[in-house]
């Protein structure tokens, strides 16, 4: 593959490049497929816009390549694969010739993205990636996602008896509903931006309303 000039290093040309790796590793989950990391772009461009000392090149190449190793959610090995991520899209950015002064802040920010790796970005790129891809787990798009996963795992919706896990303690191993109150409701708080965290809480709120409708629904059945 010939490498690009100095002066086509720019998000703009990079980002043909960028998709179409991202979209040879596609594994079949619609949660973490091509238009999830599309999405992430989009939420980090926002996020970009109130930091435009970050670099948008390096945050680019980490939201569309952060899921290159995608392990399933209930793989024991499930906090390693932001790693392996980071690891390999190293690699494959190298041989594409990508800015070599720009590898290990892709790397770090792939590396950092993940809930279950438990890394702190130690990066304004790598806070913005992280917020970016955790915005995806909220709202109306995050609701779908979470009982898609929860589906593809095999778990219920929610307690037969008791939705809101208001006598029991929340179980998302059994319950796709119980997920939010385990984690999605704390993600607005553990944002980096003061941006993400703003869109967080809005997203968390749809969330919210939609539980509670649920929950009057679900009581009738």
């Amino acid at each position: 593959m010939t490498n690009p000039t100095q002066t086509e290093q720019t998000p703009s040309t990079w980002l043909p490049r960028l998709v179409a790796l991202a979209g040879a590793g596609a594994n079949g989950d619609a949660a973490h497929d091509l238009q999830h990391l599309q999405r992430v772009w989009a939420s980090a461009q926002l996020l970009l816009a109130r930091a435009p000392e970050a670099d948008a090149l390096v945050v680019m190449a980490a939201c569309f390549l952060h899921d290159l190793v995608n392990l399933p959610k209930d793989a024991p090995d499930r906090d390693q694969a932001s790693r392996r991520s980071a690891q390999l899209a190293r690699h494959q950015l190298a041989w594409m010739g990508f800015p070599a002064d720009k590898l290990d802040a892709v790397a770090h920010a792939i590396a950092a993205h993940s809930y279950s790796a438990g890394i702190a970005p130690a990066s304004l790129e790598a806070q913005i990636v992280q917020d970016a891809d955790r915005l995806d787990a909220l709202g109306a798009v995050g609701l779908a996602r979470m009982f898609y996963i929860s589906g593809r795992l095999g778990r219920s919706l929610a307690h037969p008896a008791d939705p809101l896990a208001l006598h029991r303690e929340p179980d998302d191993m059994a319950y796709a509903l119980d997920h939010i109150a385990l984690k999605l409701a704390k993600l607005p708080g553990m944002m980096q931006t003061a941006a993400g965290r703003a869109v967080a809480q809005a997203r968390l709120d749809l969330m919210l309303a939609f539980r509670d409708a649920f929950v009057r629904e679900w009581g009738q059945a």
